[in-house]
């Protein structure tokens, strides 16, 4: 039984007494649109958020998987990082790489 008028920002319905008007102010009325706004927005980034999380728990790998070791290719050189050292430390670098 309430009427709304959304150019005046009143609201009349009928009272025990008399008719009853609720009146708002523009800034009041933007104030909650920039709320609701705002609230919509963050219910939308949830709302995907928890996708994603679904997401990426249904491609996450397998924990009972193990890693390979790294395997080198057959084409490879070992050079020494410092050759006046001692310790043999080396690096394995592909013998076919490009000069470029």
């Amino acid at each position: 039984m309430a009427v709304p008028n959304y150019t005046y920002l009143k609201l009349k319905m009928p009272g025990p007494n008399n008719i009853i008007t609720i009146v708002s102010t523009y800034e009041h009325a933007y104030d909650y649109d920039v709320e609701y706004i705002e609230y919509a927005e963050a219910i939308i980034e949830a709302k995907t958020l928890i996708v994603n999380l679904d997401r990426l728990g249904s491609e996450a790998p397998n924990s009972k998987h193990r890693a390979r070791t790294f395997e080198p290719t057959k084409a490879i050189k070992l050079v020494l990082v410092d050759p006046t050292c001692p310790d043999d430390q080396a690096l394995r670098i592909s013998a076919t790489l490009d000069i470029k």
